[in-house]
Protein backbone atom coordinates (compact mmCIF):
# COMPACT_ATOMS: atom_id res chain seq x y z
CA UNK A 1 0.00 0.00 0.00
CA UNK A 2 1.26 3.54 -1.05
CA UNK A 3 2.09 6.24 1.62
CA UNK A 4 -0.59 8.77 1.00
CA UNK A 5 1.17 12.12 0.37
CA UNK A 6 0.01 15.51 0.93
CA UNK A 7 1.68 18.25 -0.97
CA UNK A 8 1.43 21.77 0.31
CA UNK A 9 2.41 24.74 -2.35
CA UNK A 10 1.25 24.22 -6.28
CA UNK A 11 3.27 27.46 -7.09
CA UNK A 12 5.51 27.12 -10.56
CA UNK A 13 7.63 24.20 -8.81
CA UNK A 14 4.97 22.51 -6.79
CA UNK A 15 2.20 21.75 -9.40
CA UNK A 16 4.59 20.14 -11.53
CA UNK A 17 5.87 17.77 -8.90
CA UNK A 18 2.45 17.14 -7.13
CA UNK A 19 1.09 16.17 -10.26
CA UNK A 20 4.19 13.17 -10.92
CA UNK A 21 3.52 12.31 -7.46
CA UNK A 22 -0.50 11.38 -8.68
CA UNK A 23 1.06 9.92 -11.75
CA UNK A 24 3.34 7.80 -9.91
CA UNK A 25 -0.22 6.65 -8.07
CA UNK A 26 0.39 7.68 -4.62
CA UNK A 27 -3.07 8.66 -2.79
CA UNK A 28 -2.14 12.46 -3.08
CA UNK A 29 -4.01 15.17 -1.17
CA UNK A 30 -3.17 18.55 -2.03
CA UNK A 31 -3.33 22.36 -0.35
CA UNK A 32 -2.53 25.97 -1.49
CA UNK A 33 -3.13 29.52 -0.17
CA UNK A 34 -5.08 29.83 -3.44
CA UNK A 35 -7.57 27.09 -3.98
CA UNK A 36 -8.03 27.51 -7.35
CA UNK A 37 -4.17 26.48 -8.42
CA UNK A 38 -5.61 22.96 -7.31
CA UNK A 39 -8.17 22.67 -9.94
CA UNK A 40 -6.01 20.20 -12.39
CA UNK A 41 -5.10 17.92 -9.78
CA UNK A 42 -8.15 17.59 -7.97
CA UNK A 43 -9.46 16.88 -11.61
CA UNK A 44 -7.07 14.32 -12.15
CA UNK A 45 -8.01 12.70 -8.66
CA UNK A 46 -5.88 14.39 -5.94
CA UNK A 47 -8.19 15.61 -2.81
CA UNK A 48 -8.13 18.67 -1.97
CA UNK A 49 -7.21 20.02 2.01
CA UNK A 50 -9.79 22.58 3.53
CA UNK A 51 -6.26 23.54 5.77
CA UNK A 52 -2.48 22.44 6.38
CA UNK A 53 -3.58 20.36 9.63
CA UNK A 54 -6.60 18.97 7.36
CA UNK A 55 -4.12 17.86 4.54
CA UNK A 56 -1.64 16.36 7.65
CA UNK A 57 -4.86 14.26 9.07
CA UNK A 58 -5.26 12.55 6.19
CA UNK A 59 -1.36 12.25 4.90
CA UNK A 60 1.76 9.71 6.25
CA UNK A 61 4.30 12.14 4.31
CA UNK A 62 3.57 15.90 3.90
CA UNK A 63 5.61 17.90 1.41
CA UNK A 64 5.89 21.64 1.46
CA UNK A 65 7.05 23.70 -1.38
CA UNK A 66 6.65 27.28 -0.62
CA UNK A 67 8.58 30.27 -1.15
CA UNK A 68 10.67 31.67 1.97
CA UNK A 69 11.42 30.26 5.74
CA UNK A 70 8.72 31.88 7.17
CA UNK A 71 6.35 30.55 4.86
CA UNK A 72 7.61 26.86 5.79
CA UNK A 73 7.43 28.12 9.41
CA UNK A 74 3.55 29.31 8.94
CA UNK A 75 2.24 26.22 7.32
CA UNK A 76 3.93 23.89 9.60
CA UNK A 77 3.42 25.70 12.77
CA UNK A 78 0.82 28.33 12.43
CA UNK A 79 -3.14 28.32 12.78
CA UNK A 80 -4.52 25.62 11.20
CA UNK A 81 -0.71 24.50 10.31
CA UNK A 82 0.13 20.36 9.95
CA UNK A 83 1.79 19.95 13.20
CA UNK A 84 -2.46 20.38 14.20
CA UNK A 85 -3.01 17.66 12.22
CA UNK A 86 -0.20 15.38 12.70
CA UNK A 87 0.83 12.41 14.82
CA UNK A 88 3.89 10.61 15.84
CA UNK A 89 5.42 8.58 13.15
CA UNK A 90 4.75 11.29 10.43
CA UNK A 91 7.84 12.70 7.93
CA UNK A 92 7.47 16.11 6.85
CA UNK A 93 9.71 17.09 3.61
CA UNK A 94 10.64 20.31 2.96
CA UNK A 95 11.21 21.07 -0.58
CA UNK A 96 11.30 25.06 -0.55
CA UNK A 97 14.45 26.64 -0.83
CA UNK A 98 14.95 28.23 3.08
CA UNK A 99 17.70 29.04 5.48
CA UNK A 100 19.70 25.70 6.95
CA UNK A 101 19.10 27.03 9.87
CA UNK A 102 15.57 27.34 9.49
CA UNK A 103 15.63 23.72 8.65
CA UNK A 104 17.37 22.80 11.74
CA UNK A 105 15.13 24.54 14.29
CA UNK A 106 11.99 22.51 12.13
CA UNK A 107 13.29 19.42 12.34
CA UNK A 108 14.03 19.76 16.03
CA UNK A 109 10.40 21.16 16.95
CA UNK A 110 9.15 18.46 15.06
CA UNK A 111 11.24 15.96 16.57
CA UNK A 112 9.51 16.61 19.93
CA UNK A 113 6.39 15.60 18.25
CA UNK A 114 7.87 12.32 17.01
CA UNK A 115 7.76 13.69 13.82
CA UNK A 116 10.39 13.24 10.95
CA UNK A 117 11.50 15.84 9.49
CA UNK A 118 14.02 16.05 5.95
CA UNK A 119 14.95 19.37 3.88
CA UNK A 120 14.82 18.50 0.36
CA UNK A 121 15.49 21.51 -1.84
CA UNK A 122 15.53 20.88 -5.77
CA UNK A 123 16.67 22.22 -8.83
CA UNK A 124 16.08 21.51 -12.35
CA UNK A 125 13.25 24.90 -13.32
CA UNK A 126 10.00 24.50 -13.86
CA UNK A 127 10.84 21.94 -16.70
CA UNK A 128 12.29 19.43 -14.58
CA UNK A 129 9.48 20.31 -12.26
CA UNK A 130 6.73 19.21 -14.91
CA UNK A 131 9.06 16.06 -16.39
CA UNK A 132 10.18 14.85 -12.91
CA UNK A 133 13.50 14.94 -13.96
CA UNK A 134 14.55 17.18 -10.58
CA UNK A 135 17.85 17.39 -9.34
CA UNK A 136 16.78 16.64 -5.21
CA UNK A 137 19.41 17.33 -2.17
CA UNK A 138 17.99 15.83 0.78
CA UNK A 139 19.16 16.43 4.50
CA UNK A 140 18.30 14.30 6.73
CA UNK A 141 18.38 10.99 8.67
CA UNK A 142 19.16 8.11 6.31
CA UNK A 143 16.19 6.29 7.50
CA UNK A 144 13.89 8.70 6.74
CA UNK A 145 15.71 9.44 3.03
CA UNK A 146 15.34 5.67 2.47
CA UNK A 147 11.38 5.98 3.05
CA UNK A 148 10.59 9.20 0.45
CA UNK A 149 12.71 7.43 -1.65
CA UNK A 150 9.81 6.52 -3.86
CA UNK A 151 8.04 9.84 -3.84
CA UNK A 152 11.68 11.75 -4.46
CA UNK A 153 12.15 9.09 -7.42
CA UNK A 154 8.50 10.25 -9.07
CA UNK A 155 9.85 13.86 -9.13
CA UNK A 156 13.51 13.68 -10.27
CA UNK A 157 16.32 11.94 -11.61
CA UNK A 158 19.25 12.61 -9.36
CA UNK A 159 18.56 12.26 -6.02
CA UNK A 160 21.81 13.11 -3.41
CA UNK A 161 21.36 12.38 0.26
CA UNK A 162 24.18 15.08 1.47
CA UNK A 163 24.14 14.71 5.31
CA UNK A 164 22.12 15.92 7.96
CA UNK A 165 19.27 18.28 8.84
CA UNK A 166 20.37 21.72 6.99
CA UNK A 167 22.99 20.31 4.41
CA UNK A 168 20.42 19.79 1.73
CA UNK A 169 19.79 23.83 2.53
CA UNK A 170 23.61 24.08 2.34
CA UNK A 171 23.75 22.50 -1.25
CA UNK A 172 21.00 24.03 -2.82
CA UNK A 173 22.89 27.63 -1.83
CA UNK A 174 25.67 25.78 -3.53
CA UNK A 175 23.79 25.46 -6.54
CA UNK A 176 22.20 28.77 -6.79
CA UNK A 177 25.85 30.14 -6.59
CA UNK A 178 26.74 28.27 -9.52
CA UNK A 179 23.50 29.41 -11.58
CA UNK A 180 23.72 32.91 -11.17
CA UNK A 181 27.55 32.90 -11.81
CA UNK A 182 27.19 31.02 -15.15
CA UNK A 183 23.83 32.92 -16.14
CA UNK A 184 25.90 36.38 -15.88
CA UNK A 185 28.48 34.58 -17.59
CA UNK A 186 25.72 33.75 -20.27
CA UNK A 187 24.71 37.68 -20.48
CA UNK A 188 28.07 38.58 -21.01
CA UNK A 189 28.91 36.30 -23.50
CA UNK A 190 25.99 36.88 -25.54
CA UNK A 191 25.96 40.67 -25.67
CA UNK A 192 29.67 40.47 -26.82
CA UNK A 193 28.65 37.94 -29.34
CA UNK A 194 25.97 40.53 -30.62
CA UNK A 195 28.16 43.53 -30.23
CA UNK A 196 30.51 41.47 -32.43
CA UNK A 197 27.66 40.36 -35.12
CA UNK A 198 28.25 36.80 -34.70
CA UNK A 199 24.91 34.44 -35.59
CA UNK A 200 23.07 33.85 -32.02
CA UNK A 201 22.30 30.71 -32.55
CA UNK A 202 25.53 29.09 -34.23
CA UNK A 203 27.19 30.67 -31.49
CA UNK A 204 24.81 28.56 -29.11
CA UNK A 205 25.10 25.43 -30.54
CA UNK A 206 29.02 25.83 -31.72
CA UNK A 207 30.06 26.73 -27.84
CA UNK A 208 26.75 24.14 -25.87
CA UNK A 209 28.90 21.08 -26.50
CA UNK A 210 32.04 22.02 -25.20
CA UNK A 211 33.60 23.15 -21.87
CA UNK A 212 31.64 26.16 -21.46
CA UNK A 213 28.27 23.86 -22.07
CA UNK A 214 26.09 23.56 -18.86
CA UNK A 215 22.27 22.99 -17.94
CA UNK A 216 21.86 27.34 -17.89
CA UNK A 217 23.37 27.56 -21.31
CA UNK A 218 21.30 24.93 -23.24
CA UNK A 219 17.98 25.81 -21.36
CA UNK A 220 18.01 30.26 -20.88
CA UNK A 221 20.32 31.06 -23.83
CA UNK A 222 17.82 29.93 -26.14
CA UNK A 223 14.61 31.92 -24.46
CA UNK A 224 17.31 34.96 -24.26
CA UNK A 225 18.12 35.33 -27.73
CA UNK A 226 14.28 34.75 -28.60
CA UNK A 227 13.89 37.51 -26.19
CA UNK A 228 11.32 35.06 -24.03
CA UNK A 229 11.29 36.21 -20.68
CA UNK A 230 8.56 33.63 -19.13
CA UNK A 231 9.78 31.88 -16.11
CA UNK A 232 11.66 29.12 -15.22
CA UNK A 233 12.24 30.57 -11.90
CA UNK A 234 11.49 34.22 -11.28
CA UNK A 235 14.15 37.27 -10.56
CA UNK A 236 12.10 37.89 -7.03
CA UNK A 237 12.23 34.37 -6.04
CA UNK A 238 15.95 34.23 -7.18
CA UNK A 239 16.44 37.52 -4.96
CA UNK A 240 15.34 35.81 -1.93
CA UNK A 241 17.85 32.54 -2.71
CA UNK A 242 20.65 35.27 -3.13
CA UNK A 243 19.79 36.71 0.41
CA UNK A 244 20.29 33.22 1.72
CA UNK A 245 23.05 32.28 0.23
CA UNK A 246 25.04 36.04 1.31
CA UNK A 247 23.79 35.42 5.00
CA UNK A 248 25.16 31.96 5.28
CA UNK A 249 28.37 32.99 3.29
CA UNK A 250 28.59 36.03 5.93
CA UNK A 251 28.17 33.37 8.63
CA UNK A 252 30.90 31.18 7.41
CA UNK A 253 33.16 33.61 6.43
CA UNK A 254 33.01 33.01 2.63
CA UNK A 255 33.73 35.45 0.18
CA UNK A 256 30.85 35.73 -2.78
CA UNK A 257 32.21 38.63 -5.55
CA UNK A 258 30.42 37.24 -8.51
CA UNK A 259 26.89 36.61 -6.67
CA UNK A 260 26.93 40.03 -4.42
CA UNK A 261 27.18 41.75 -7.71
CA UNK A 262 24.31 39.22 -9.25
CA UNK A 263 22.38 40.10 -6.57
CA UNK A 264 22.62 44.24 -6.93
CA UNK A 265 22.06 43.05 -10.91
CA UNK A 266 18.70 41.80 -10.19
CA UNK A 267 17.86 44.82 -7.56
CA UNK A 268 18.00 47.06 -10.60
CA UNK A 269 16.09 44.89 -12.41
CA UNK A 270 13.46 44.39 -9.97
CA UNK A 271 13.09 48.15 -9.16
CA UNK A 272 12.23 48.29 -13.39
CA UNK A 273 9.11 46.16 -12.23
CA UNK A 274 10.82 43.26 -13.90
CA UNK A 275 10.73 41.24 -10.86
CA UNK A 276 8.20 38.46 -12.01
CA UNK A 277 10.10 37.61 -15.01
CA UNK A 278 12.64 34.70 -15.59
CA UNK A 279 15.81 34.48 -13.70
CA UNK A 280 17.73 34.90 -17.07
CA UNK A 281 16.72 38.42 -17.76
CA UNK A 282 20.11 39.28 -16.31
CA UNK A 283 21.01 40.23 -19.36
CA UNK A 284 19.07 43.13 -19.48
CA UNK A 285 20.70 45.17 -16.64
CA UNK A 286 24.09 44.29 -18.93
CA UNK A 287 22.38 44.96 -21.90
CA UNK A 288 21.24 48.44 -20.40
CA UNK A 289 24.80 49.02 -19.11
CA UNK A 290 25.86 48.43 -22.48
CA UNK A 291 23.62 49.98 -24.50
CA UNK A 292 23.11 46.24 -26.81
CA UNK A 293 19.80 44.45 -27.53
CA UNK A 294 20.56 40.73 -28.05
CA UNK A 295 18.18 39.01 -30.29
CA UNK A 296 15.17 40.05 -32.16
CA UNK A 297 11.91 40.47 -30.74
CA UNK A 298 9.33 38.27 -32.11
CA UNK A 299 6.32 40.03 -34.04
Amino acid sequence: MSERIGFIGLGIMGRGMAANILRAGFPLTVWNRTPGRADELVAAGAQLATSPADLAARSDIVISCVSDTPDVEAVLFGPQGVIEGARAGMLVIDMSTISPQGAQQFAARLHDHGIGFLDAPVSGGSEGAARGTLSIMVGGPAPLVERAMPVFQAMGKTITHVGDHGAGQTVKLVNQILVVGTMLAISEALVFAQASGVDLEKTLAAVSGGAAGSWMLSNRGPQVIRRDWRPGFTIDLQQKDLRLVLAAADAVGAPMLTTSTVFHLYRTLQQAGLGHEGNHALIKAIERLAGIEVGQRSE
